[in-house]
């Protein structure tokens, strides 16, 4: 099944949607409820206009663009996506308050909306129907590893770049002593927690930190956390522009007009 390369194409496809879907989902739910404290429902509202595009986008373009270029339509649902996560990053910044996702969060709807309406007509068209069962399963394996993956590495480099520039902040700043750097590097080598700054602040307040270095600190981590959201975003944003190459095996006319393998 997998020498079809318009069924490659298409669970590719899948594969990297929900990489870039997964990793945005975690990462944007973070600075909403951490980083700005934001309630669950308060952050679940800053997600709806998602929610909102991506149906109008699903159900819109097979209803009123049906002869559409699935090929065409995957690689604007991409571009939209990683659109929307570099809006994101230009204006994720200290002091950015959660208004800031609202237009990012519409274009990725749209993007994932997109997809959403072509990959599985292309997936499932693109083999005989006593298969269609068998392209089900690999379409879902697919969805979730790239769900796993993506989920993983937004998390893992949004980690990595938090504790460098965490680090990074503290020995250059002059309000933080030089014992209270070293002590800071030693407990936390393992990694700086994805933390607010009311939990840190009195995390420092119950280790008797002194006032104006407890403030450097939690101001140190405050821009570590931006920095960790976007570094994590550019490499979600890069991998959307992979996938937009990667969708050359989708096939350029819709399967009720030129057949499964017409690409």
């Amino acid at each position: 099944m997998l020498r079809a390369p318009v069924l490659r194409g298409g669970l590719t496809a899948f594969f990297f949607q929900y990489l870039v879907q997964a990793g945005l989902f975690f990462s944007v739910p973070l600075f909403l409820s951490v980083a700005l404290g934001l309630s669950a429902i308060a952050t679940g509202v800053r997600l709806l206009p998602l929610s909102i595009t991506l149906l109008l986008a699903a159900v819109g373009i097979p209803r009123f663009f049906p002869q559409a270029s699935p090929r065409l339509v995957v690689r604007a649902g991409f571009a939209a996506l990683f659109a929307g996560i570099v809006i994101l990053i230009g204006l994720l910044d200290v002091g950015a308050g959660p208004e800031i996702i609202t237009w990012p969060m519409l274009l990725a709807g749209l993007g994932i909306g997109a997809l959403a309406s072509q990959l599985g007509s292309v997936t499932v068209s693109s083999v005989p129907d006593e298969q269609s069962g068998e392209v089900g399963g690999l379409q879902n394996t697919l969805s979730n590893l790239g769900a796993s993956v993506g989920t993983a590495l937004a998390g893992a480099v949004l980690m990595s770049a938090l504790t460098t520039s965490f680090f990074t902040g503290i020995v250059g700043n002059p309000d933080v002593p030089p014992e209270a750097t070293e002590q800071a590097q030693v407990e936390l080598s393992g990694g700086i927690p994805f933390v607010s700054d009311a939990q840190l602040d009195q995390a420092l307040d119950d280790a008797g930190v002194p006032e104006d270095t407890a403030q450097a600190v939690v101001d140190e981590n405050e821009q570590a956390r931006i920095n960790g959201l976007r570094a994590a975003l550019a490499v979600l944003a890069l991998l959307a522009l992979v996938a937009l190459g990667a969708a050359s095996s989708i096939p350029t006319r819709q399967p009720s007009v030129s057949g499964a393998d017409e690409g």
